[in-house]
């Protein structure tokens, strides 16, 4: 064992933890202000900033990174700029500390209600996307938190430029070290940062299913997260065939293969299949995606490749997509219900009782109608940002932003009560 990485460790949680204690005291207007000087500082940095993120991709070509996961390292304009709109929407968005939720009285004079406050230090473990360092510190310093962030090896140089710019902002602007970031790849700084309970209130991992696992095996803090995201798109017998086709290639390639939120299982009504699975199937391999198939999906296209029983529950994060042909909405929902992962499924149909019937039974974090499923995602649903997509149902489900980031106590006023 390293005892300098565990000293390091722990001083970092320690920093984040009474950092927290000033931030959450702190006025809205300076956890505004401060974002706000953030997204001006990145946008000042962005040339810096693409240049270290060059040394990244290099070193991603040189180790065969894939080619899904360098797109996601990719800090293009497009994503800097992103940034600093997340940035900028937090700021603009209703202060949730100190949030009254309710509040009633007892017969016996009491007024009892509950607040919103933060959760404490948050710790950040992720994979590959550098614009997770400038979301999660968004939101965790508008909602009061410390939060401590470990990216990964292959993104180590553009996270800690994004860090050192964040956490200079934020010293200057009067909330020095809530932001902590740890700027070494060894993984024993991950295994002592999940046993810091003392220290850290909750653990939040973004990246591969097995690297979830791992931490909600092995952390001694609370862990949220999904372990898969194995998203359904389901065309109705009732569907729109040309919206079919549109949809279905924006949550597959459209936007990026290797998000959780993209589909990686298509159910086609059997009364539709031989019109439109000849159609999407054409192309999606257009796009170079592979098709695996169940053998009714194989009879119709012949390029197919079989489906087996793990392709069903695998999330791919690639080109490739499953496809089964199925005789009913029942069967439909019962594969979603046995395969899927309750990240984001979704149906396409004109027929208003079989969406509403969707809506109603398929338990998911976001279920959808006549959508893409890419959408599952703080920015776009208006949270400003997101620190994690929850598949739990405790605390938190689905794109996880400000509100997901506090909880709450009870307050209570009392003129002199004692219970008999």
């Amino acid at each position: 064992m390293n005892e300098n990485i565990q000293n390091m460790i722990q001083s970092k949680a320690r920093k984040a933890k009474s950092a927290m204690r000033v931030l959450s005291r702190s006025s809205a207007d300076i956890r505004n202000n401060t974002l706000l000087v953030m997204a001006e500082n990145i946008l000042k940095s962005k040339k810096e900033i693409q240049e270290v993120n060059q040394t990244d991709l290099q070193n991603g070509e040189k180790t065969g990174l894939e080619k899904p996961l360098m797109q996601r390292l990719l800090l293009d304009d497009k994503k800097i700029d992103r940034m600093a709109d997340n940035l900028r929407q937090v700021a603009a968005l209703p202060d949730p500390i100190g949030e009254v939720i309710s509040m009633g009285e007892r017969p016996n004079g009491l007024k009892i209600g509950t607040v919103r406050v933060p959760i404490g230090v948050v710790g950040v473990i992720y994979e590959s996307r550098p614009d997770v360092t400038v979301e999660v510190s968004a939101l965790c310093i508008k909602s009061g938190n410390g939060v401590i962030l470990r990216g990964g090896s292959e993104a180590i140089h553009s996270n800690t430029i994004l860090a050192r710019i964040l956490s200079d902002t934020a010293a200057k602007e009067g909330v020095p070290e809530a932001i902590q970031f740890v700027d070494t790849i060894d993984r024993q700084a991950v295994y002592e940062l999940i046993r810091l309970p003392d220290y850290v209130d909750l653990v939040i991992p973004r990246g591969s299913n097995e690297f979830v696992q791992f931490l909600m095996k092995e952390s001694d803090i609370p862990v949220l997260g999904h372990a898969d995201g194995i998203c359904h798109i389901y065309v109705d017998e009732a569907a729109d065939l040309d919206m079919a086709n549109n949809l279905c290639m924006n949550a597959k390639v459209g936007y990026k293969v290797a998000v959780c939120n993209s589909v990686e299982t298509l159910l086609i009504h059997e009364a539709v299949a031989e019109d439109y699975l000849p159609k999407i199937c054409n192309n999606l391999q257009s796009e170079d995606v592979e098709i695996r198939g169940c053998e009714r999906t194989q009879q119709i296209v012949t390029s197919a490749k079989p489906a087996t029983e793990e392709d069903w529950k695998t999330e791919y994060l690639d080109y490739i997509l499953s496809i089964r042909v199925v005789d009913s909405m029942d069967t439909a929902i019962d594969h979603i219900e046995m395969y899927g992962s309750h990240h984001s499924d979704a149906i396409i149909t004109e027929s208003y009782s079989a969406s509403e019937r969707f809506l109603k039974e398929v338990d998911s974090a976001a279920v959808y109608v006549n959508a893409s499923t890419v959408f599952t995602d703080g920015y776009e649903f208006g949270l400003g940002a997101e620190v994690g997509i929850s598949t739990q149902k405790l605390h938190s489900r689905g794109p996880m932003g400000l509100e997901g980031l506090t909880s709450y106590k009870y307050i209570i006023y009392g003129d002199g009560q004692v219970r008999e």
